[in-house]
């Protein structure tokens, strides 16, 4: 539940109170399950200020119409503090309206909570491990990982805001072949440090200039013993190294963005501590894994093919369309198999999982599901397991794709694109679209001063909130909530927006969708910007009127606790609140 204080709690409390009064009168049978009741604003704020279905939801279990049951809560619900009506709509739903004064506590409740306005603790202090990022440690942060990290980042900071434990996880795939590659790569670079002519980067290694320092470095250590030794020699220790340092390198173009992981797993350490092995064990007791044979590729004959008994994972018992290897014919993992055992490790120190991939693996999400599924839930209840799909970003200049990074060799690198635009232009940008949906990220659109660009909007809100509030201490004028009985319609409709907060939170963290933070900033500042025009036209409705020191100070606390509710929000989006523009 959010702050008990809050607006909506309270009136879901008021609603709680008038559904208990009906079961004590006998209107309602005692035990019936109210998890369905919501209290929210109306649609259309012509039919009132909130609205709820519990009507709606409780009149089967009940055996009542559900108008019936409608008047009967509207009757107790009439005798709650601070409802003037409260009116039935269409099958069942209730509208409630409320006095102004209702709204004016809500701005002093804004105000008394500053920072943890918002704060919920419907998290009830549960463990959720957030995975976001694990790009391989081959290279440089691109803009393709970028998106993710944003959008883990901010989950995570909203899920703790909601009342939850979090663990913000790194999962490092050191065990592929890609990072073979990446020291064959590392020693080229090496042998380059040496004084050796490589030329042209043969196909198949990584190019990008980002490795030289660390073929440097080998240089410097180890002189020219590696030059022309056997790769069983050095591959081992180049692939360490190297990994080492592509981690580093991760982890600073991560904080360019703000983002600190509490954990790095290593898929290596992993495989090295028979995690897997004992995956497959414990699987196997369960009936969940068995020997079989995978039906032929779709084109593929006897005389092509050649049928290999494999372990296979019972993945169809938990919804996937066919069972799943862990193992390959040689006996190494799959990635699947991998994938099995960390998520198996992970899931014993968390109550619910989390994972942010791209959208390129959406292949593998129902077998992943199934696994979880299959592992967390032997003996009760699965533990619940998300993953969100996060689509790449098409680069654009002036409406052009945008060149390639020389360092890189073939992307453009988060680091790029921080320098060129800001790390609040970077995090914010990456909120304001669904992250399944695709996005174009314009270098001129997302510094564009303008309405059309939402982060200058949102910021632009806030620079204007302390902007008037330094130009009314200069006249002598400051915030009060001596007199608030003075805002008028206008005013009350931006209470009324900004009352919603607490409940977005709640919403917006069961939904895992750090997204709608971005979407209700906008919203909030559209209003805000839409009532500061009035004063262009009617001076009487600015925020600061000279004459009435009162007055004043009415729309200044106003204005204030609307700036605290921007920062609020974009605090949880990992975005500063600016004091001028």
């Amino acid at each position: 539940m959010p702050q008990a204080n809050t607006l909506y709690a309270a009136y879901a409390g008021h609603i709680a109170a008038a559904l208990d009064a009906l079961e004590a009168a006998g209107t309602l049978p005692a035990g019936l399950n109210r998890a369905a009741v919501t209290v929210e604003p109306p649609r259309d704020p012509a039919h009132g200020d909130l609205s709820t279905n519990a009507a709606m939801v409780l009149a089967k279990g009940a055996a009542l119409n559900p108008r019936q049951l409608a008047e009967a809560i509207c009757t107790e619900l009439g005798k709650a503090p601070g409802v003037t009506s409260a009116d039935i709509a269409g099958p069942g739903f209730i509208n409630l309206r409320l006095a102004g004064s209702a709204w004016l506590a809500e701005l002093r409740t804004i105000a008394t909570s500053g920072r943890d306005y918002g704060r919920s603790t419907s998290g009830a202090g549960r463990t959720v491990n957030v995975e976001y990022v694990s790009a391989n440690p081959t290279g440089p942060m691109h803009m393709g990982h970028c998106r993710g990290a944003v959008v883990g980042d901010a989950l995570a900071s909203l899920l703790e805001f909601a009342g939850h434990k979090v663990i913000r996880e790194y999962y490092v795939n050191d065990a592929g072949a890609q990072v073979d590659v990446l020291a064959r790569s590392v020693h080229l670079r090496y042998r380059e440090a040496l004084g050796e002519a490589v030329g042209e980067i043969p196909e198949g290694l990584y190019p990008g200039d980002y490795l030289v320092p660390i073929g440097q470095q080998l240089a410097a250590e180890f002189g020219d013993r590696f030059a022309a030794a056997a790769e069983g020699e050095w591959l081992a220790l180049f692939r360490t190294r190297a990994v080492g340092a592509m981690l580093e390198m991760i982890r600073a173009d991560l904080a360019l963005l703000g983002i600190k992981h509490d954990l790095f797993s290593s898929e290596a350490e992993l495989q090295a501590a028979g995690k897997p092995e004992a995956a497959e064990q414990w699987l196997r007791a369960h009936d969940l894994v068995y020997d079989g044979v995978l039906e032929a590729p779709k084109g593929k004959t006897l005389d092509d093919w050649e049928p290999v008994a494999l372990p296979l994972f019972r993945s169809t018992r938990f919804g996937d369309d066919q069972d799943r290897p862990i193992r390959k014919s040689d006996g190494n993992w799959t990635y699947f198999g991998a994938d099995l055992a960390y998520h198996f490790q992970k899931a014993e120190t968390a109550d619910a999982l989390v994972d942010i991939w791209g959208a390129d693996h959406a292949g593998t999400v129902k077998r992943i599901k199934a696994a979880v599924a299959a592992m967390t839930g032997a003996e009760g209840t699965p533990k619940p397991f998300e993953v969100k799909l996060v689509q790449m970003v098409q680069l654009l200049k002036g409406g052009q794709p945008f060149k390639m990074s020389k360092r890189s060799g073939n992307f453009v690198t988060l680091a790029d694109v921080v320098e060129m635009v800001g790390k609040d232009v970077v995090r914010f940008t990456m909120l304001t679209r669904k992250p399944d949906a695709q996005m174009d990220f314009d270098f001129d659109k997302v510094v564009e001063a303008s309405k059309d660009n939402p982060v200058f909007y949102v910021q632009y809100a806030h620079a204007r909130v302390r902007s008037t509030l330094r130009k009314a201490a200069a006249e002598g004028l400051a915030p009060s909530a001596d007199r608030l009985d003075l805002l008028g319609a206008e005013e009350l409709d931006l209470i009324k927006l900004t009352a919603q907060f607490p409940r977005l939170i709640e919403a917006a963290a069961a939904a895992r969708e750090p997204h709608r933070i971005a979407f209700f900033l906008g919203e909030l500042a559209a209003a805000f910007h839409s009532y500061w025009n009035l004063g262009n036209d009617r001076p009487e409705k600015r925020f600061i009127v000279s004459q009435d020191a009162n007055l004043s100070g009415a729309r200044l606390y106003l204005a204030e606790q609307i700036g605290q509710l921007v920062r609020n929000g974009l605090a949880l989006l990992g975005v500063e609140a600016v004091e001028e523009m």
